[in-house]
């Protein structure tokens, strides 16, 4: 069975949205429409459909030029294996020292790196996005700069690659949590992938609350890649579980939400040491000073 794509850019977020629901009443009509920021900074967007019929040329032709977008690249793709087509297309993240690969890149691992395998097929958390390679490299440049972590947490932890990442250069355990079972079942298995059973412990928890980490703090490193809103409803939390003179990284931050974050977090004496855009998102390097 043969299907289509049709794929475009154009600058803008709000744009690019726009276009991708005009798209939904095309004749024949998408099976699905991706909107996607280009991550380099450029502030491009793409948008593409997927389509069982050849898509309208016409009908495409007329959106671009409504939307200043460039003209619609129609393809005929044949039936794909998708998760093969994902690991051959999805290329390995070097962040500082940190070599985020699959199993199909095992041969590129570079000589002096520490690696981290993270399937394909686990979407989020593979370094890719820009809130989890902000975090990579937020580490990487506390550990340069001469950091130990030696009580750490991943709170929200995905496939668990910020946790893994600090329990290949320091010593210790790890805590890795996330609210979602699955997610924590992914995270269990990327720890055995690495190799790191019994140096990363994950466990299920909304926030804190597990014993298994409230028995730990606090923390001298916290890591929180999740979104504005929880961000900020964890805040008296965090500040609890770290310790004076501990560090967090946070993102899962747009650029226009970093202003808020950082006031939030300051007053609870949590300030900030380092702020790093990549794309449309933030990290965050924080300390905690009294």
């Amino acid at each position: 069975m043969m299907t289509f794509t049709a794929l475009t850019t154009l600058m803008g977020k709000e744009n690019a949205e726009r276009l991708g629901e005009a798209m939904e009443r095309l004749m024949p009509e998408p099976t699905g429409i991706g909107v996607f920021e280009v991550e380099d900074g450029s502030g491009l967007w793409e948008v593409g459909g997927y389509f069982i019929e050849r898509p309208d040329a016409g009908g495409l032709d007329l959106l671009a030029a409504a939307f200043g977008a460039k003209p619609f690249v129609v393809s005929e793709i044949p039936e794909t294996d998708w998760v093969a087509h994902v690991k051959r297309e999805l290329a390995p993240v070097e962040a500082g020292r940190f070599f985020v690969y699959g199993s199909h890149d095992a041969d590129k691992i570079p000589a002096g790196s520490e690696p981290l395998l993270i399937e394909a097929a686990m979407a989020f958390g593979t370094g890719h996005h820009g809130t989890t390679l902000g975090c990579l490299r937020a580490l990487d440049r506390l550990a340069g700069e001469g950091f130990v972590g030696k009580a750490v947490a991943d709170i929200g932890c995905g496939t668990a690659v910020l946790a893994m990442g600090a329990a290949r250069i320091w010593p210790g355990t790890v805590l890795a949590s996330d609210i979602d079972e699955v997610a924590v079942d992914v995270a269990r298995a990327n720890v055995a992938a690495n190799d790191l059973v019994g140096r990363v412990s994950c466990v299920e928890a909304a926030g804190f609350d597990n014993p298994e980490l409230t028995g730990a703090g606090p923390f001298d490193l916290i890591f929180a890649n999740i979104l504005k809103g929880p961000l900020i409803m964890l805040a008296p939390d965090m500040a609890e579980n770290l310790q004076t003179g501990g560090y967090m990284i946070l993102s899962g931050i747009l650029n226009e939400q970093a202003d808020e974050i950082i006031s939030v977090y300051a007053k609870s004496g949590i300030n900030m040491v380092q702020r790093d855009e990549i794309g449309e998102w933030t990290s965050l390097t924080l300390r905690k000073d009294f």
